[in-house]
């Protein structure tokens, strides 16, 4: 998943961090963070991450996976920058099945800015990737996604963010008072 983000310029994975929780306690109040000092793919990781286990909790197992780090969003004249956390991948390798989330916290894959401006050219930049990059993970994974609960900063669709209705003056809604 990370490397179909990473070829879109949309994530390069620096970091891991997870959580720990104990089978029928649940979480442990314990996060780690490991740095990506080896690829995500390398054989080696998973005992990296075991050997990270907090000493005090010997059956502590690995909760939700988060894969950090930047990705590029490009602008309105074409220039990208480097965002922290632009995607934010986690896997939960959970007992009932494993599942993943793509989330996205920013205003450059919806038609209106938070303050409800139309950015047609940051929208028509950067949400066709991220299409892009959803409808590939589909394929990849052979299972197709479902959008996530809508939030009052926008609703997922399958390949991106719903444009909400424009008010009368041309202009969606603004979101700024929760910023």
């Amino acid at each position: 998943m990370s490397e179909v983000l990473h070829r879109r310029d949309l994530l390069t994975p620096q970091r891991i961090e997870y959580g720990w929780y104990v089978l029928d306690v649940g979480g442990i109040g314990v996060t780690t963070g490991l740095a990506l000092t080896v690829p995500l793919e390398d054989d080696r990781l998973p005992g990296q991450v075991v050997s990270s286990r907090p000493s005090g909790f010997p059956s502590a197992e690995v909760d939700d996976i988060h894969v950090v780090g930047p990705g590029n969003w490009i602008d309105a004249a074409g220039e990208a920058h480097s965002e922290p956390r632009l995607i934010e991948l986690s896997v939960s390798p959970a007992p009932v099945g494993l599942s993943a989330e793509v989330a996205v916290h920013h205003d450059i894959w919806a038609w209106f800015d938070f303050a409800g401006t139309p950015h047609p050219d940051v929208y028509q930049r950067n949400a066709p990737r991220l299409a892009a990059a959803l409808e590939e993970l589909n394929s990849v994974l052979g299972v197709r996604g479902e959008p996530g609960e809508a939030t009052y900063f926008g609703s997922a669709t399958n390949f991106g963010i719903a444009t909400p209705d424009a008010l009368d003056d041309g202009v969606g809604p603004s979101v700024m008072d929760r910023i």
